[in-house]
């Protein structure tokens, strides 16, 4: 009995013309068999959560650098946040939902430790620059191994809707530019959340106007932005927001800029985590014979591993890094 079959089966009968259909997928770089079991796009979303890169996840901060309050997002909680208004969306419009959560749950694998300020720290420090998004690529591309071997050979699909989550380009599917939008709806409405929580803002601060139109509280803003996406996509070949609910999700975003993502109180952390980086990049450009062999074999320069390095570690593991290789202990006789 072959499961993969029927499903496959299932999803040309149930989807949209305008899904992408697993058994329509463009590949993966290295031919594998199929599995009788999953189709592609399930396997891929498999990969991507037995990844190490996946887990580490939940030790990297969202916004808040080393949060003492366990109620705070990390990246893992965005990421599933992420997976959710996604798969959501897709179910509504008729779209590959596997294909969605695939690309949700590997969006962000590439995240440096503390957050963006981590991602503006490497872009600086490294000659060729750092973004998450190319990261992401590059750790389901090469950075992983799977069975021995290097990378996790996603397919074409899901590798497209990683890189393009965010920037400039599009993905080339649908659900890509699900995971796209949802991932701005996701960050907007929980950076809100744990903003109020941190009493970096209050509720009277927001802007009354996208309060009255997108909703006074955190699950009404999420319906709003979903419920309209879902009107203004279905059976298009665009996903979008009205103008309107677009508008005021902008001015929302626009508002965090000023008062959390670039607010100082709210940042207070971020020149420490910038001496934690560079002193740590500086550190294995000269003592490179100290980052792990595995790392050390990829065909790169030794800046860009140093880069990597760094751009997968934790924020703990920043730390105690930082603390072993630069903080005296006490003297101790053997």
């Amino acid at each position: 009995m072959n499961i993969r079959l029927n499903t496959e089966k299932i999803e040309r009968e149930i989807l949209c013309k305008t899904a992408t259909l697993s058994s329509d997928s463009k590949g993966r770089e290295k031919r594998e068999e199929k599995c009788s079991i999953r189709t592609e796009f399930q396997r891929d979303r498999d990969r991507i959560i037995h990844s190490k890169a996946f887990r580490r996840l939940k030790h990297k901060t969202q916004v808040f650098i080393a949060p003492e309050s366990d109620h705070y997002r990390t990246r893992l909680t965005h990421t599933l946040e992420v997976n959710q208004i996604s798969r959501t969306l897709a179910r509504a419009l008729k779209l590959n939902e596997d294909l969605t959560e695939a690309i949700a749950l590997g969006h962000d694998l590439g995240h440096t430790p503390f957050g963006h300020t981590g991602e503006q720290i490497l872009d600086k420090l490294h000659t060729g620059g750092f973004k998450h998004n190319e990261q992401s690529l590059r750790i389901v591309d090469y950075l992983e191994f799977r069975r021995g071997k290097r990378g996790l050979n996603l397919t074409y699909e899901v590798r497209d809707g990683i890189l393009k989550h965010t920037g400039e380009n599009n993905p080339s599917t649908l659900e890509g530019q699900i995971v796209k939008i949802a991932d701005r709806i996701a960050y907007i409405n929980h950076d809100i959340d744990d903003s109020i929580r941190a009493e970096i803002l209050s509720i009277k601060d927001l802007p009354k106007d996208c309060l009255n139109i997108l909703g006074a509280n955190h699950g009404e803003r999420i319906n709003t932005m979903i419920v309209d996406i879902i009107n203004n996509s279905y059976g298009k070949t665009q996903i979008n927001m009205s103008e309107k609910t677009l508008y005021y999700t902008n001015k929302l975003r626009n508002f965090m800029f000023e008062n959390v993502y670039l607010n100082k109180n709210a940042k207070k952390q971020d020149d420490k985590a910038l001496y934690v980086l560079e002193q740590l990049y500086s550190y294995y450009i000269k003592n490179f014979e100290e980052i792990p062999l595995e790392l050390r074999e990829c065909k790169k320069s030794k800046e860009d591993i140093v880069c990597y390095y760094i751009a997968g570690m934790t924020d703990k593991y920043a730390i105690n890094l930082f603390n072993k290789i630069f903080v005296p202990t006490p003297w101790r006789r053997n």
